[in-house]
């Protein structure tokens, strides 16, 4: 039971990470916001009921947001964080419980939640000097450009004063409209909805495209307002105003939780009078003092919390159930839906989970049904909304069958889903395949779904060593539709690089039953080589972190299996790489033990990414918040706050060219 606990987090995590990554970075998010909320809900409830398989990676422990490599970077001197959600008057009424534990009758400035882009702005001396998307919260994407395309972002305040402020860009409604229609005529895609076309727009490397769009923003945040000696919200945004910036009118300042509600069921009724889209409404303490003493986690500041509106139904017909097939032989039942316009998207298909949540529901093929409205591609099915009154109906009656291989499905106890266990099924292996190619695993760029199923159908792939002697077959790949010799020379050479991933890539990407991401890090970490770990035994897997009997018992099932430690040899042969890098230098496997590091300021010899890896492989930790148990602050240009903090704290202080000196050193 604990072990399904712990599976479920794990893939809750994998879950939220992809769908974050899809919203904020994509701009093209694939759930609904009821669906990823549902999610998160979901491993906040696991993760505080088993609190031992809390892990620090965990989306609800940090922002996970990924900037776009085609953009500079730029580090927010004060973390851009997140609000926590709330989803009704229970858990506002809990919000403001908290707060009455350590104030009396405190104040709350209600604001409508502008459903648009984050932005950061810095002005120097009154000029508009940068501005910046959230991305991870202390690192964004300096759209400065596209930033003074927009009209009611002044380029020079009305005194010249040194300030940050945060707001949400956004498209009206009506603008929204009229550049559809435009599309439209000139046969374009469709923008999803205001929010989509707005975020889209402003990460353009194009400034032209951003000018085009008629963007807007509201002011909702003026950052250090004790430095101003301005001591409440109401009065920073008043000051924002009178310098010439733009701030939300509807916003009220209220004495109790029950106004707030108000307030609320208020908009709730009114938000679609309004010109620009709304998803919900923010909730923040008024006064500066208390807002400091309450301070933040990791994601969220303490001291307030945003409101999500429950997302609007809109009814179809289920005109037909379809199963697909996942890597690991589960069946998945699809609603094929009646097409029907939801926030943009014209939806067709939507997940029906299982057998038991049809029958729970008691859906029925012909029947009306309820899918949340919240503007986007893949909706959630609520229910049956009333029986058809037209038409054939027919129960639902779950598959016995695999629809690929025709193979006989089985359902374990105590579970909710059919698997088929052929290993051979053609659906499994193109999923796996699928699983191999995918950014996570061996990043496989321009190896995507559609191309794998399309060259597994013409047989050119049937396993992954068949990926690897593509380059044998590059003039038929030359002759299929859509194909030509750049494409293809890029996919080969794409390939290719995938032969020097790290161990842990290819571990993840050969899809061991429950081994994710994070154990297949700790196994690479562990073993070393791919050789190393075939020889492991049960008692030597059990010692590793998170790894219990089940996943044990599935590493060393996959290893034992002949057909599996031959595909092994054969990726050897074509040149894989099968060690953990990092690990080269055994000696320094421990350099960084129990050290904490924090990074700030712009970085030239490395990534972001690529030196936190680093350091997590010499045993070290990364951290975004200098406190007493940091160990050492690694600095680049412009590094900020954290480096006054870093020198005030006594914490060590390195370049890059210290960190490279240290690293380089025999012992640290």
């Amino acid at each position: 039971m604990l072990m399904n606990i712990e599976k479920r987090i794990d893939d809750l995590i994998i879950i939220i990470n992809k769908l974050n990554y899809e919203y904020h970075t994509l701009d093209n998010p694939s759930v609904s916001d009821q669906e990823y909320d549902r999610y998160v809900q979901e491993l906040l409830e696991l993760e505080t009921q088993y609190p031992h398989f809390l892990r620090l990676d965990s989306p609800t422990q940090k922002q996970n947001y990924k900037t776009l490599e085609s953009f500079k970077k730029t580090t927010h001197e004060n973390l851009m964080l997140s609000l926590a959600n709330v989803f009704n008057e229970n858990e506002l009424k809990e919000f403001d419980n908290r707060i009455r534990k350590e104030f009396d009758n405190p104040k709350y400035m209600c604001e409508l939640k502008i459903d648009g882009l984050a932005v950061s702005l810095k002005y120097k001396k009154g000029i508009l000097v940068s501005g910046a998307t959230r991305g991870d919260g202390l690192i964004g994407e300096d759209i400065t450009h596209n930033i003074k395309t927009i009209k009611d972002i002044p380029h020079k305040l009305n005194c010249e004063i040194d300030i940050d402020v945060r707001g949400e860009i956004y498209m009206s409604k009506k603008t929204f409209a009229e550049i559809n229609k435009k599309r439209s005529e000139n046969n374009e895609e469709l923008f999803q909805n205001p929010r989509n076309a707005a975020s889209g727009s402003v990460r353009q490397l194009d400034s032209n495209i951003a000018a085009s769009r008629k963007l807007e923003t509201f002011i909702y945040q003026l950052v250090n307002p004790k430095n101003l000696n301005i001591n409440s919200h109401d009065d920073s945004l008043k000051f924002v105003k009178r310098v010439g910036l733009k701030v939300n009118t509807n916003m009220k300042l209220v004495n109790s939780i029950d106004e707030v509600i108000e307030y609320i069921n208020y908009w709730t009724k009114k938000r679609l009078s309004l010109e620009y889209e709304i998803d919900g409404i923010v909730i923040k303490i008024n006064d500066i003092e208390q807002q400091d003493k309450l301070g933040f986690t990791s994601k969220h500041p303490k001291w307030a919390v945003a409101y999500k509106f429950p997302a609007e139904k809109v009814i179809t017909k289920l005109i037909n159930i379809v199963f697909t097939v996942g890597r690991t032989g589960q069946i998945t039942p699809n609603a094929v839906l009646e097409p029907v316009r939801v926030a943009g998207s014209t939806i067709r298909k939507a997940t029906l989970h299982n057998e038991d949540f049809i029958h729970q529901k008691n859906i029925q093929i012909g029947d009306m049904i309820f899918i949340r409205k919240a503007g986007d591609i893949i909706p959630e099915v609520v229910g049956v909304a009333k029986i058809s009154e037209y038409g054939k109906k027919e129960k639902f009656k779950m598959i016995t069958y695999c629809p690929i291989c025709h193979s006989k499905l089985i359902r374990k106890e105590n579970q909710a889903d059919y698997f088929c266990v052929n290993s051979n099924c053609d659906a499994r292996k193109i999923e796996s395949l699928i699983h191999f190619a995918s950014r996570k695993a061996m990043n496989i760029e321009g190896l995507g779904e559609q191309v794998i199923e399309n060259f597994y159908n013409l047989g050119f792939l049937k396993s992954f060593v068949d990926i690897y002697r593509l380059h044998n077959r590059k003039k038929e790949l030359m002759n299929i539709e859509g194909f030509g010799e750049k494409s293809i020379n890029n996919l080969l050479e794409a390939i290719e690089n995938s032969k020097n991933q790290s161990l842990e890539k290819l571990i993840f990407g050969l899809g061991i039953k429950q081994v994710g991401e994070k154990t297949a890090k700790n196994l690479a970490k562990e073993y070393k080589t791919i050789d190393n770990l075939i020889r492991a035994e049960d008692t030597q897997l059990l010692a590793i972190e998170d790894i219990g009997n089940i996943i044990a018992q599935n590493i060393i099932d996959y290893f034992s299996n002949e057909n599996n430690i031959k595909m092994i040899d054969e990726l050897k042969k074509n040149g894989l790489n099968m060690t953990h890098k990092g690990f080269n230098n055994i000696e320094k496997k421990n350099l960084f033990n129990d050290k904490t590091f924090v990074i700030t300021g712009t970085l030239n010899k490395y990534s972001r990414n690529d030196i936190e890896k680093e350091i997590e492989l010499f045993g070290g930790k990364v951290t975004n918040l200098i406190t007493k148990q940091t160990d050492v602050l690694i600095v680049g240009n412009n590094p900020g706050s954290k480096y006054d903090k870093a020198k005030a704290l006594n914490v060590e202080i390195w370049n890059e060219n210290t960190y490279i000196n240290n690293i380089q050193k025999d012992n640290y």
